[in-house]
Order: C-alpha cells, then sequence, then structure tokens
C-alpha cells in the first residue's frame, strides 16, 4: 500500500518506490532519469489502442515461436498462419515465449532484450497476430545471457557495465538462500579484474542482474517500455520473485522485490493502462499471491501454480476433495486482479505450490505416477544439504493417462478434458499450452537425447503434419482440438464466466468438483459439474428459490432439465462427464445444493 501522505497518481507512485529503493537523494535523481524515459516512450504509445477490461472472452494460447514450422517461412509468420486459420475466434491473444535471441534454457538465457532472434523472424513478424490476437512478452529480468553484450562488457571491466551483474565476495553464509534448482548458485567468471563470482539462480549460462544499480533498472524498465511499443498486452515477469538479492536472507519474495513489481506497475498505468503484468513466481500459493499486492499496486494477473498438481491428483485419486477444499479459498483481492489459471505449461507441473495443501505422501503418489507414466523428477537443493522434487517433467495428457494402461481412447480423453473444464471453469483467465490444445503425448526421445528432462513436453510441429492430423477426426489431435473448442466457444458465450465475477465452490460429493459462476447482474449464473472418477454420479440439486425459475440448460448439449414441483433436479454424470447448466433469474446466495453424499 501507499506510505501515509503518499498521492496515488502514477508518477508520484513511481517517485516513491524509486526511494524507498535507493534513498532519497539518489533516489530523487533516478526518478528523474525515470520520468525522462517515460516521456520519450509515450509519444509512441499514444497510438495504442484504449484500455478494454478482461472478460470472458479472454483465453491466452501458451507456444514457442517455432511450435510450427514451413520451410522457407519464418516460424513467426507460420504460427501466425496457423493461429489466424484455425484459433480465430477460440482464443483472444499468445502467449509467444521467449522470441528473443538466446542461448540456453530454450530461450530463457536471453542475449538481448530489444531484438527477435533472426531464425525466428522480425518484429513485422510478430506484428502478424494483431489486430486478431493480443500478445503476451516474456520480461526475462532476473538473469541474462552470459554471451549477451551486457554480460561480456561486464567481463572486460567496462566501466559502464562493472556493477551490471551481482558478484559475491570472501565465503559468506549463503545458507538460507531459497534455490530453485540443483545447481551451484555462484559461477566464478574469468574478468578483466580477474576472477569473479558471479549470482547465478538457474545456471551458469544465466547470470542475474544486479538491481541495485539503479542504471541497470531503468535499462529494464526501457525494456518494459519498449515491450509495449512492439504490441504487448501483456509482460509476463518471469522468476521475478529472485530479483532482489540481500545476504543474510532467502533472496526470495523481499520487500524491495515487490518495490520493483510496484514500481513497474506505476509506470504501465501512467503511459498504458490497459498492459496487464503477470507475476511468475511457481512457490507456495500464500507467497504466490502476495503478488497481487493490495490489489491495485501490483501485478494485475498471478499464475495460478497451485491448480495444476491439485486438478492432476483430484483425476488420479477420483477425489476432488483437496482441490474443493483449496478452491472455496480462492480470491483476488479486488476487481482489478485476477488469477491466470492453467494446467501445462513449457516447464513441468511444480510440486511447491502444493506443499501445505496436498499431504506429503499423496505429493509422493503423483510423483510415482508421472514416473509410471513416462514422466520424469526434477529436484532442488534444500537448506539441509538434501534434495527434493519440485517438479514433474511430462505432458499432461500423459500425466493423467498411463500410455501402457491399454484404456480406450474415448476414456483418455474424456479425463483429459474434464480436467482442463475445471480449470476453465474457475475464476480468472486460462492459459492454455499448445500441446494440451492439441492432445500431445510424452516426447521422451527428446528429453532423453537432450538430457533435459523439460524437453518431453516441448516438441515441434512440421505445419502440414499438425493439420493433417487435425483433418483426422478419430485422431487424438483432433478429438481434442474439437472438444477444447467447444468448452471454449461456450465459455465465451456467457458473462458468468468474466474473469472478475464471483464464484462459489462446493464441498459435498468428492467425487465431483462444483463451481458455481455468476454474472455481474446476480440474475445469470452457470453451475459447472464436473465428474472425476469413472462412474456415475447422480446429484440431486435443490435450490431455495424453486419458483424463480423453471428450466436449466445444459450449455454444452443445449438440453433442458426441468425443474420438479419441489424445485429439485437430478443430473447423473457419466465417467469422467462435464456438465455446465444455466439459469437465470436465480439469486446465487439463495442457493443450496444437496449432493448425493453431503451438503454443498
Amino acid at each position: 500500500m501507499n506510505p501515509p501522505g503518499e498521492e496515488s497518481n502514477p508518477q508520484q507512485r513511481v517517485a516513491a518506490r524509486l526511494r524507498s529503493l535507493y534513498g532519497k537523494t539518489i533516489g530523487k535523481q533516478v526518478a528523474l532519469d525515470a520520468s525522462r524515459l517515460i516521456a520519450r516512450h509515450s509519444a509512441g504509445l499514444k497510438t495504442r489502442p484504449g484500455s478494454r477490461a478482461l472478460s470472458e472472452r479472454d483465453a491466452l494460447l501458451i507456444t514457442y515461436a517455432d511450435q510450427v514450422r514451413e520451410d522457407g517461412v519464418a516460424p513467426l509468420r507460420t504460427l501466425a498462419g496457423f493461429c489466424e486459420k484455425h484459433l480465430a475466434g477460440i482464443i483472444s491473444g499468445v502467449h509467444i515465449l521467449p522470441f528473443y535471441p538466446w542461448t540456453s534454457d530454450d530461450g530463457f538465457s536471453v542475449k538481448d532484450y530489444f531484438a527477435v532472434a533472426a531464425e525466428y523472424g522480425t518484429w513485422n513478424d510478430l506484428a502478424a497476430f494483431r489486430p486478431r490476437f493480443d500478445l503476451m512478452f516474456d520480461a526475462v529480468f532476473n538473469h541474462m545471457s552470459a554471451q549477451s553484450d551486457w554480460c561480456q562488457s561486464f567481463l572486460r571491466d567496462d566501466p559502464e557495465f562493472r556493477d551490471f551483474f551481482v558478484t559475491v565476495e570472501g565465503n559468506p553464509d549463503l545458507s538460507q538462500v531459497v534455490r530453485p534448482r540443483a545447481l551451484p548458485l555462484l559461477t566464478e567468471f574469468q574478468t578483466a579484474r580477474g576472477p569473479e563470482k558471479v549470482w547465478t539462480t538457474f545456471s551458469a549460462d544465466q547470470v542475474d542482474v544486479n538491481v541495485k544499480n539503479p542504471r541497470v533498472l531503468l535499462a529494464l524498465l526501457e525494456a518494459l517500455l519498449f515491450y509495449v511499443a512492439h504490441g504487448a498486452r501483456y509482460i509476463r515477469l518471469d522468476a521475478i520473485a529472485y530479483l532482489w538479492k540481500e545476504i543474510g536472507t532467502p533472496c526470495i519474495h523481499l520487500p524491495q522485490t515487490h518495490a520493483v513489481v510496484q514500481l513497474m506497475r506505476a509506470v504501465l498505468d501512467e503511459v498504458a493502462p490497459d498492459v496487464q503484468l503477470i507475476t511468475e513466481t511457481n512457490v507456495p500459493h500464500a507467497d504466490n499471491i502476495s503478488y497481487f499486492g493490495d490489489g491495485t499496486n501490483e501485478a494485475q494477473l498471478v499464475y495460478n501454480f497451485a491448480l495444476p498438481p491439485l486438478v492432476l491428483h483430484a483425476l488420479l485419486r477420483g477425489d476432488a476433495s483437496h482441490l474443493t477444499k483449496w478452491a472455496t479459498t480462492l480470491k483476488a483481492p479486488s476487481n482489478r486482479t485476477t488469477f491466470f489459471n492453467f494446467l501445462a505449461s513449457h516447464d513441468g507441473i511444480g510440486l511447491n505450490p502444493a506443499r501445505g495443501i496436498l499431504p506429503a505422501a499423496e505429493i509422493d503418489f503423483i510423483v510415482e505416477r508421472c514416473q509410471a507414466h513416462g514422466g520424469f523428477i526434477s529436484h532442488k537443493d534444500n537448506a539441509d544439504g538434501s534434495q527434493s522434487p519440485y517438479e514433474m517433467n511430462i505432458v499432461y495428457f500423459d500425466a493423467l493417462n498411463d500410455p501402457a494402461a491399454g484404456e480406450s481412447l474415448e476414456t483418455q480423453v474424456n479425463r483429459f478434458m474434464v480436467a482442463q473444464a475445471i480449470m476453465l471453469a474457475l475464476a480468472g483467465v486460462p492459459g492454455i499450452y499448445f500441446h494440451s490444445l492439441f492432445g500431445s503425448r510424452n516426447d521422451r526421445a527428446a528429453a532423453l537425447a537432450t538430457g533435459i528432462n523439460r524437453r518431453i513436453n516441448r516438441q515441434r510441429f512440421a505445419r502440414a503434419d499438425l493439420e493433417a492430423e487435425l483433418g483426422e477426426p478419430r485422431s487424438l489431435r483432433a478429438q481434442v482440438f474439437q472438444r477444447y473448442c467447444a468448452l471454449l466457444k461456450v465459455r465465451r458465450s456467457h458473462a458468468a464466466f468474466n474473469p472478475h465475477t464471483e464464484q462459489r465452490v462446493f464441498e459435498g460429493d468428492r467425487r465431483v468438483f462444483a463451481v458455481l459462476r455468476t454474472a455481474a447482474t446476480d440474475r445469470d449464473w452457470v453451475l459447472c459439474l464436473h465428474n472425476v472418477t469413472n462412474e456415475r454420479v447422480t446429484l440431486n440439486i435443490t435450490r431455495a428459490d424453486a419458483a424463480s425459475a423453471t428450466v436449466w440448460t445444459e450449455m454444452l448439449s443445449e438440453r433442458a432439465s426441468p425443474v420438479s414441483a419441489g424445485g429439485t433436479i437430478s443430473v447423473t454424470l457419466r465417467p469422467y462427464e462435464v456438465n455446465w447448466l444455466a439459469a437465470q433469474g436465480l439469486h446465487p446466495l439463495r442457493i443450496a445444493t444437496r449432493c448425493a453424499q453431503g451438503e454443498a
């Protein structure tokens, strides 16, 4: 929140955050530099479209720049054409994973924040997505490639870059530092000054920038504004939780890190208030949602990292009780914030967000299932020197379905689609990974050939081959894609799915995940029922105000379910069935549902 007596306009918030980071004297000068930077970029931002509120029509595809390829065509141009042909009117935006020049980590070791990698195309190719699709860019601001011009200038002891990266002298106690991976925290580099120990949170090729140096922070702000000028509607702050380092602390979620996020929000509120900040913090849920700030001053969206392992657990156990109990607590701090709901991404399924929600034995259970289904497990170092699983590397379809089990394709698709429907039903903006939308299986060969576990979930396609599979109605890809499109079309058709409208999650029959979504008018609502088991489940649903409506419409089939004289309907869900029921004229606070095994 703003300090007492501080004005709330964006310019004053920028100045206040910089004073809090660098002190009154230096902060004042940096604020002047920031004002000049903002003014320099503002002219080019005046042509941006006006602010548009998020709605039920918003859903983002998550994809690599070269996800689909054609001979002789820039991959970004191919991807834009593929999206135009298959996804126009289905999704609203595309999160293109880092498309900048890079050296490792499949794009997240960036050499140049201000360029498009030549192998992907140009800024003009990127512009081909608009105006049909919004764009999300990655702001990989925690680190840069060791081969970047910034880092090479630092190694040469160029005075301009001498303090651009985090160095450590002597042998301080770093045991409190939270480690996301089982890799060394420090890497020794040979510089013109001699050997230097440099902070490398994620790998020796990803060198952490030093935002204690205000010139570094100003350079990052310039990149932020550059992305906005090139069409970013969403900016994903990658690994932002680790940004500020203070020896003697865990170096994660520090107040200074939150101050930097607040600074970026204030800058964008001044020049491009339609742009949405989204924080990528793969951490326990309570820490994750701290990046909402007070609901007005930090990220508008946060990744809902606990959702993927909890939905997976519900389907593997046939028991939604842990998912349901957690989901009842979900609430954004204001109507200006919401969750970015997803089940799969270019990374694996994080386990840390589920700790404290799932018992340890249940986490062990899903880890064992992941391995049995052909996945890999990545580990992290703990403060006591031990290691623990932090991520399951597996395609989400195979996380749910054992490739060796011999189940029918229909059962496997049904199980997968009920998981996706749960994600789409919850309040927030959905993020759909390319491989989920198109029904991919594990690419174990790629992971084993490279020794990179995450490659199991990063297959690329020849466009012609992928479209041929989509043209075969019985193929796995065609079935998943058509089912997904049907869900998305229904979702975007009803105001109850607006990311800022209320939801109620019902605790009742543990075989069913049930959530009520209510339109802003409090008169149109949708009850979303999801059977997480391979058995039929009958729910008897009653309403306290039965006289106010006579039918519920099954949105996915358009069948009408009449209400009995006593105000009850009986809904039977087939194994892994999704049933979204819509009605009008009912007040959500007066709805009572009685399920087969208890009251919701």
